[in-house]
């Protein structure tokens, strides 16, 4: 396929095939997993064979299954994290740049505060109180994570907010959902795709990290980070069960950024370009 005379390089399809994969996995684990996540089926650490072909866990539970169904748990929550990070530091960057100097002032003053807060010193502040349910991690990585993006959002909104066709449609009497919907996010797509992507991967790997800590998902669910976690002493016996799980943390990160590089290339054409195939 090319788009405008351009060919459409082999990592794109690379980093769609992994992108598919893990939706695959989110939207049909139950179906392609040969286990139930929880089900023992062998041995401690037992070897790749015909019945458990990534082999089985610390307590005999098969791996693949385990993957399958840890992936549609890490990236799922990753997934539904960043898009209410983009959600909400989009909004508040948008909102601060076009609106007054005092809403300005306020809203950056305390994105400012929770910036100077180390983000994982944080997250674990709030989790040692609230506790580590889903919707709590959600919620916390979401509030933590929309303070980068908001920075973003305000400093690319405030570039537009002082082009001319802004300015007529502020004199035209249109009010501040008009301005933000259809004269600054348009034209400030192409930094934030690249922003959901960055987020995606940070979120994605924040997640694993908490897990492998003990404070994300919690067992007897799969989750990729508690899965090297609970795995890393199978290395000390000449194992690789925890090479799965953090492989395929690498793999999906490595993916995700292949796509967002492709959708980049694609906003960088010129105006009118249209795909070909």
């Amino acid at each position: 396929m090319k788009i405008a005379g351009r060919k459409v390089p082999f990592t794109a399809y690379i980093g769609g095939v992994i992108v598919v994969l893990a939706l695959i996995m989110i939207l049909f684990a139950p179906w392609i997993a040969p286990y139930p996540q929880t089900k023992i089926v062998g041995g401690v650490w037992d070897t790749p064979n015909p019945h458990d072909w990534l082999g089985t866990d610390s307590i005999g539970r098969d791996m693949l299954s385990r993957l399958i169904y840890g992936g549609r748990t890490s990236v799922s929550i990753a997934l539904i994290a960043t898009c209410l990070t983009m959600i909400i530091g989009v909004g508040l960057g948008f909102v601060a740049a076009s609106t007054s100097k005092l809403v300005d002032n306020i809203i950056s003053r305390v994105v400012d505060i929770l910036l100077a807060m180390p983000i994982l010193i944080f997250g674990l502040m709030v989790f040692a109180v609230l506790g580590t349910s889903i919707p709590i991690m959600i919620i916390t990585i979401s509030v933590l994570e929309s303070t980068r993006v908001f920075r973003l959002a305000r400093a690319v909104a405030m570039n537009i907010t002082v082009m001319d066709y802004v300015q007529v449609a502020r004199l035209r009497g249109e009010g501040i959902g008009w301005v933000i919907f259809r004269e600054i996010l348009p034209n400030a797509l192409p930094p934030l795709v690249a922003e959901f992507g960055l987020r995606f991967c940070f979120t994605f790997l924040f997640i694993a990290s908490l897990s492998f800590l003990g404070l994300g998902i919690q067992p007897p669910a799969a989750d990729w980070g508690s899965m090297v976690h609970d795995n890393a002493q199978a290395i000390a016996f000449g194992g690789y069960a925890p090479l799965f799980p953090a492989g395929a943390i690498a793999i999906v990160t490595i993916g995700v950024n292949l796509v967002v590089d492709w959708l980049l290339s694609i906003h960088a054409l010129p105006a009118g370009a249209g795909a070909e195939i």
